[in-house]
């Protein structure tokens, strides 16, 4: 299990994303669950995955293997739209689970994974879409400008009480780690270190990119500040009539 959230605001995109690929009493692994796909001036392109590892790195290793084929069919140079590469990773994806599901399967197993794509391509507006193991895909909307894969529940909360569309770029980020942090205080499959990129809108260029551990003095702060905060309120909760 994983989780990793993206959240679309006027002011651009943030990405955020753990790297806990796996959690037992003795083997806990870590790998990056955000892939980025930068040209500058032209498009800007971040895949968020979880699921199935091996399913997940097929994926990229096939994004990849197209962008060095000048004949492929298709790869995200070639896109139109950002929804068109929403299409291409569903295929993808879908061709990997059919290719080795059933042997998976048969082990008790799933090969299934899901993704979050986001970013801009020139001459149109920043989004961001969720894509479902069975390869189709929705795209976040005014109401709820977030979308979630992996353990999601601990962290959704948070973005339904703070997030909108006028949040600032920098409050969805801050946001963004709590809403990380929340899950991973509730269920140990989440873990640092935290990715998180920020992408200005309109700008084509490469996102701010930071990688936090628990050591990390800024996480260790906003940590800090966000328990201290939730205690405070807490206490300053109305009484009830009998106290």
């Amino acid at each position: 299990m994983t989780y990793c959230l993206a959240i679309s605001v006027n002011e651009g995109i943030v990405f955020a994303s753990d790297s806990r690929s796996n959690a037992g009493v003795d083997y806990i692994r870590t790998c990056s669950k955000m892939h980025r796909f930068f040209w500058a001036g032209d498009r800007i392109i971040v895949l968020l995955s979880a699921g199935n590892l091996a399913t997940t790195q097929a994926v990229v290793n096939a994004i990849q293997r197209d962008l060095d084929d000048p004949k492929a069919k298709f790869n995200l140079l070639k896109a139109k739209h950002l929804f068109d590469v929403a299409d291409y990773v569903g295929d993808l994806s879908q061709k990997e689970q059919h290719h080795h599901g059933p042997a998976i399967e048969k082990s008790g197993g799933s090969a299934g994974a899901s993704f979050i794509l986001g970013g801009q391509l020139k001459g149109q507006e920043h989004d961001i879409y969720l894509i479902y193991p069975e390869g189709n895909y929705i795209s976040a909307s005014v109401e709820t400008p977030y979308l979630q894969i992996g353990e999601n529940k601990y962290g959704k909360p948070i973005l339904d009480r703070v997030i909108t569309m006028d949040s600032s770029l920098n409050n969805a980020a801050r946001c963004a780690l709590v809403s990380l942090d929340s899950t991973m205080r509730s269920n140990i499959s989440v873990g640092p270190p935290f990715e998180l990129s920020m992408y200005i809108g309109n700008s084509l260029e490469e996102p701010r990119q930071s990688s936090l551990k628990l050591a990390s003095p800024y996480y260790k702060s906003l940590q800090k500040s966000w328990n201290e905060g939730l205690k405070r309120a807490f206490t300053r909760l109305p009484k009830f009539d009998w106290e």
